[in-house]
């Protein structure tokens, strides 16, 4: 599809800065089949049916940027998008034309590393000189929130150290939290259980590539990149016994849809690259709550494909008229499939 399609005006001042206190608190467009209503995240356990499953992404958001110097001179700034393992990287980097193989890093926090490589698509991978625990210590001392940048520029201070993390955070990975599960508080999640509403979880690590924009006119020139995941037996078998399954979060939907794909829901581990756009076959996601995205991006095309071009056209027309706030710290949406 030609990816001009997924294009729509958004002006800047609607992609929100800071999020809403209380987290829900934050507006949210129910987009019913027989039209759009404007409601609050609190209002959730109204919106969903006793029996309905929640499923969230556990992962957590590291302080993956990174500021340092070279071994030669000068400043270098790197993004971490994806553990290789033994204490490699594959990492974005700038000024990315000055490194080379072999250079020495040295960052805030004491953490060192040596450039082990250069891709063709621009990443590095960089070799640091320590390894998990000990590794993430040393990040969480000299690293920073990373921040996309349309929030402030990227540029993250101390607030979106918890700001920029869900309440369900529990496994380190992620460089982009999975932004749908910030809306939600210990005070809605008791309102939910009491509801009869029943909640799981995944494992999704959100990759740096959520950043970057589509550069293609065709869907099918646009290549994903992987990110990896888990599901465990608990969550098939929460799903099996579930009326309908809700997804909080593309990332969510992305990870049990890949799984789905290649047959029946079970338990697994690994990586995904899914791109999903209108046309793709879903087989066990039935509502989806995400947050608003900007346009021409994966994500736009994946709600598209959830609950029609169309209908998500005149839904963020009506977000952009009503000016809701839009991306990781902004309001939301819930849509049927």
């Amino acid at each position: 599809m030609q990816v001009d399609l997924f294009d729509f005006e958004l002006p800047q001042d609607l992609i929100a800065q800071r999020p809403v206190s209380p987290r829900d608190a934050a507006r949210l467009l129910d987009v019913a089949p027989d039209g759009l209503r404007d409601r609050k995240v609190g209002e959730l356990p109204t919106l969903l049916r006793k029996g309905d499953l929640l499923i969230f992404n556990d992962t957590k958001v590291i302080p993956a940027r990174l500021i340092g110097t070279r071994s030669g001179g000068g400043k270098i700034e790197a993004l971490l998008i994806r553990d290789l393992g033994a204490g490699h990287w594959l990492s974005f980097a700038r000024p990315t034309k000055r490194l080379k193989p072999g250079d020495g890093l040295a960052f805030a926090g004491g953490l060192g590393a040596t450039v082990a490589a250069k891709n063709e698509d621009g990443s590095v991978v960089l070799a640091f000189d320590r390894t998990g625990h000990t590794f993430l210590t040393a990040l969480e001392q000299g690293g920073a929130v990373p921040l996309p940048p349309y929030i402030r520029g990227g540029t993250a201070d101390a607030r979106d150290r918890s700001d920029y993390q869900t309440l369900f955070a529990k496994h380190d990975g992620s460089v982009a939290a999975p932004t749908a599960g910030l809306h939600f508080t210990p005070a809605l999640m008791t309102a939910l259980a009491e509801a009869g509403i029943a909640t799981s979880g995944v494992t999704l690590h959100v990759g740096a590539g959520t950043f970057q924009p589509v550069r293609v006119d065709d869907t099918d020139q646009h290549v994903m990149h992987a990110e990896w995941g888990e599901v465990p037996q608990a969550t098939v078998d929460a799903i099996a016994a579930a009326k309908r399954v809700v997804c909080i979060g593309t990332t969510s939907l992305r990870l049990l849809e890949s799984v789905a794909r290649d047959g029946p829901m079970k338990a697994w581990t690994g990586e995904t690259d899914i791109f999903i756009t209108p046309g793709f076959r879903f087989r066990v996601v039935d509502l989806l709550l995400t947050n608003f995205h900007l346009p021409r991006s994966t994500l736009f095309m994946l709600v598209a494909a959830f609950a029609g071009l169309e209908r998500m056209q005149d839904a963020y027309a009506h977000a952009v008229g009503e000016r809701y706030r839009f991306y990781s710290y902004g309001d939301c949406c819930l849509l049927r499939r």
